[in-house]
């Protein structure tokens, strides 16, 4: 429970400062501040359960993508978030592709180093803690 507590943190994190840094860098994306935790979380919800299924997707129709389907699944989870309004907005279709390409690059490489900071760091002491001692009662 805590692993996945954990991962969740992640997720949310990576997701965070991936969706500022597209709203600093990409001319037509905005992220407005009352919408932000919103933004964040819809994306993050999206993001878990579309992976899977543009996944599963690609595998039984087409293959030659998989590569790609962390892209796809982040343009789609971008999409959803954009319904929600007073949150994230992307005008544009070069500034939907870079969107896609940087949250996708950013979520992708902070979910991967902070996985491995924070879940071994978490592991290892989990691993080192000494076993209670049976009671004697």
């Amino acid at each position: 429970m805590i692993r996945f507590l954990l991962s969740l943190a992640i997720s949310v994190v990576s997701a965070a400062v991936a969706l500022l840094v597209a709203s600093a860098v990409i001319g037509g994306v905005r992220l407005e501040a009352s919408g932000f935790v919103i933004a964040v979380a819809v994306f993050t919800v999206a993001q878990a359960i579309l992976a899977p299924f543009v996944f599963n997707l690609a595998r039984k129709y087409a293959s030659a993508v998989l590569g790609g389907i962390g892209l796809v699944s982040t343009l789609i989870a971008l999409f959803v978030a954009t319904l929600f309004p007073n949150g994230l907005r992307i005008e544009g279709v070069s500034s939907w592709i870079l969107a896609s390409l940087v949250v996708w690059l950013i979520t992708a490489l902070g979910t991967w180093i902070l996985g491995a900071l924070i879940i071994k760091r978490w592991w290892e002491k989990r691993k080192d803690r000494p076993a209670a001692a049976p009671s004697a009662s």
